[in-house]
């Protein structure tokens, strides 16, 4: 069996059988690593691929924006709403401008949003 296949099916197994919180974490985890690789290339410099990495971050953050669900917490569902698309606001404006700075801010508020779940879920094993 090929390593990389096995690996890939282990991650696989692993996140469909995580709990939703561990999911959504996970997602925050890959957005700001792409993020955070986007942040080492120049923006269309030769062979960059900060175009295609903030096109994967704005993919995450679009599917955590679709799978809220309104009917649960309304007012907490329409707040992240709000900051999703900010997030995704800013990543469109760093894709037309290719000013990095756009990214920090999108950054800055999945960061926030990551520290928050990561307490949501400290707190669930607590309780």
């Amino acid at each position: 069996m090929d390593p990389r296949s096995a690996a890939g099916a282990y991650r696989e197994a692993a996140f469909e059988n995580a709990p939703p919180i561990k999911i959504v974490r996970m997602l925050y985890a890959g957005a700001l690593r792409f993020l955070d690789q986007a942040a080492q290339e120049t923006p269309g410099g030769p062979g960059s691929r900060w175009a295609g990495l903030l096109a994967r971050t704005d993919a995450v953050v679009t599917e955590l924006r679709c799978s809220l669900d309104k009917n649960v917490a309304p007012d907490v569902a329409e707040s992240l709403e709000q900051l999703y698309l900010f997030v995704e606001d800013r990543l469109r404006e760093a894709q037309r401008t290719q000013d990095p700075e756009h990214v920090a801010s999108a950054r800055k508020v999945l960061v926030t949003l990551q520290q928050a779940w990561n307490q949501v879920e400290a707190s669930s094993r607590g309780a």
